[in-house]
């Protein structure tokens, strides 16, 4: 196991290089850069464009160098804990993502928590009970789920939560707590809030894992050793959970690379309809306005999630499958 972790680690090194190649090219493939859109905005609305401060911003941000000469600086500063300066906000861009990482993060892992607890018991009792009464109506929330657009059911629970609740509409806290500092009362707002956005973010992640769940659970259920095990006597509930739902589980456990990038990309709408300071709309401006520096700290941030959850979904599979063996060689 040891030797493995390390063989991974070695290897998500390159990969990590190769993504931020690939984001820094993305970044630079729209003709110009951020000191151009700038130009280009001021002259639509009739302003005066000083070209000596352009020139002297582009200099001072490397932009007048070779494109090569540009990913190091920006590679080398990442490595380093200097994500760059956003043109956008006149910022480190450190500064400017604070506390939009943190909430970005809380909201993120507050979703994947409440995939996994309501697909896996939703999943598990679809189908122990097919084709039961519960099993078709959990089937068509599912269906339903998957249909509704994010931001039409950030729109109603926006409505529900505000009539029923008093909750203050839109924002992920009270506005009286926002831009101040951390505190219980600041906690507790962020917490009566945090639920609108997980339920609208992962309603359709939610139904997807469900209907994933109930798939593998009922091709385990049907094998023979699960009936060998029934007729030897084996109580329903070990017979259920010591063999069958382990293997079904093994699709839940390699969606974690690719769940955890979906949710905060896909955050994104939801966070720019419910109002929320989180880096989805920071993102997307950021892409608008090529403020490369940035863009490129928030998809590398993506990338590097996709790498872990990817590390940590195969040393899950490990331990949670015996069949599966880290060394690649097969067994006799």
């Amino acid at each position: 196991m040891f030797g493995y972790i390390v063989r991974r680690i070695m290897i998500m090194i390159p990969t990590l290089l190769a993504i931020s190649i690939v984001t820094f090219i993305i970044i630079q493939l729209p003709p110009g850069d951020y000191l151009t859109t700038l130009v280009s905005e001021l002259q639509s609305r009739g302003e005066s464009v000083d070209q000596s401060r352009i020139e002297f911003l582009r200099q001072t941000y490397g932009l007048d160098r070779p494109l090569i000469e540009q990913y190091f600086l920006w590679l080398g500063g990442m490595l380093t804990g200097d994500f760059g300066y956003s043109f956008e906000y006149g910022l480190p861009v450190s500064d400017v993502v604070g506390d939009r990482l943190l909430l970005t993060t809380i909201v993120s892992f507050a979703t994947i928590i409440f995939i996994w607890i309501v697909s896996f018991l939703i999943g598990i009792y679809s189908a122990t009970h097919q084709y039961s009464a519960g099993d078709y109506a959990l089937s068509f929330l599912g269906f339903l789920g998957l249909a509704t657009p994010n931001f039409l059911l950030a729109l109603v629970l926006l409505y529900f939560a505000n009539v029923t609740f008093g909750t203050s509409i839109g924002g992920l806290m009270d506005p009286a707590y926002v831009d101040q500092p951390w505190s219980w009362g600041k906690v507790l707002s962020v917490l009566e809030h945090l639920w609108i956005p997980v339920v609208v973010i992962g309603t359709s992640g939610t139904a997807a894992m469900i209907r994933r769940l109930r798939a593998n659970l009922l091709d385990e259920l049907d094998k023979q050793y699960v009936v060998t095990a029934r007729a030897k006597g084996l109580p329903p509930g070990r017979a259920l959970f010591k063999y069958p739902l382990r293997m079904a589980l093994n699709p839940f456990i390699a969606d974690i690379g690719n769940l955890l990038p979906q949710v905060v990309s896909g955050a994104a709408v939801v966070s720019v309809v419910l109002s929320l300071p989180t880096t989805g709309p920071m993102l997307l401006e950021a892409l608008r306005s090529q403020d490369m520096y940035l863009a490129g700290s928030f998809l590398m941030f993506l990338a590097i999630l996709t790498v872990i959850g990817m590390f940590l979904s195969d040393l899950a599979l490990a331990v949670l499958d015996p069949r599966i063996r880290l060394e690649g060689k097969a067994t006799k």
